[in-house]
């Protein structure tokens, strides 16, 4: 079992978790998840990390309400324990060879792009960070990214809080003005990582984008997380949990992502219902 050290509210559907977790806690990096069940009979989930602390063997989770399972993990406050917690999965983020760096990140993919900001910073590197939300409500982390960044853009759907538009509005003016950066890294809502991309691209800054798709087991084996890269005029499959979540922007067919992404849509709606109605009747 796996101790709930921390629970804090970041807005009214993402939530922030430290779990004691010390073996994870010494081996993660930037990029990398883990797999969590809530309870015995509960299913497999992936998230990402969002933050270590070796020395308390902490690991620190974030996560929005999406389905059954958030919905019950949101549930359960400091105190208590999570039946599984496995990982570090996945590729860590490459930093290798980068001095100056854009963090784009929408909604409650902060909470990914957040370490990876860090960890730059920590290296030395010039770190321009952009992050989005739909609305001054749905803000999170902007205090971290402000610490590790040496430029922060904060913006907003409807205007409520920072500039108003989307993230690709600040990235398009600043490669048009000739600011130059080694790499983009992107992470949130596939549709914004698409755009960031196409924005990019006339200028040939290499991309880097964070792909979370459905997983069920994280080692390659069920075949669920699956993406198709264009690479040199071939069609290319390849798995998030094992080679990614990373993966080149350019390479990304976006438009399969988002069609196998909607799949399961209403049959994780009806479970998020039936959970809630679970509390609302207990």
């Amino acid at each position: 079992m796996y101790p709930i050290v921390q629970k804090k509210r970041l807005n009214p559907t993402v939530t922030q978790m430290e779990i004691e977790a010390p073996y994870v806690a010494r081996k993660a990096r930037p990029g990398q998840f883990i797999i969590l069940r809530v309870d015995e009979e509960g299913e497999r989930i992936p998230l990402t990390v969002a933050g270590t602390d070796p020395e308390r063997g902490t690991v620190k989770i974030i996560f929005q309400i999406v389905g059954a399972t958030t919905e019950l993990l949101n549930h359960k406050e400091a105190g208590d324990s999570l039946q599984d917690f496995v990982g570090p999965l996945g590729v860590p983020t490459e930093t290798e060879g980068v001095k100056k760096v854009c963090i784009v990140g929408g909604g409650v993919g902060c909470a990914i792009a957040m370490p990876v900001a860090e960890e730059f910073h920590r290296l030395g590197a010039e770190v321009t960070s952009i992050i989005g939300f739909r609305n001054r409500d749905l803000l999170i982390l902007e205090d971290e990214f402000r610490a590790c960044s040496d430029e922060l853009i904060v913006m907003t759907d409807d205007g409520s809080y920072g500039r108003h538009g989307n993230v690709t509005v600040p990235l398009k003016e600043m490669l048009e003005g000739g600011k130059s950066f080694d790499r983009i890294i992107t992470i949130g809502p596939l549709i914004m990582m698409k755009f960031v991309t196409l924005a990019a691209r006339p200028f040939g800054v290499p991309v880097t984008v964070s792909m979370n798709p459905i997983m069920v087991d994280g080692t390659g084996m069920c075949g669920g997380c699956r993406i198709t890269l264009n690479r040199d005029g071939k069609r290319i499959t390849k798995f998030a949990c094992v080679d990614g979540p990373d993966f080149d922007g350019y390479e990304i067919d976006f438009d399969e992502a988002m069609s196998r992404g909607r799949m399961y849509a209403e049959y994780e709606r009806h479970a998020y219902e039936e959970t809630c109605n679970l509390f609302r009747n207990a």
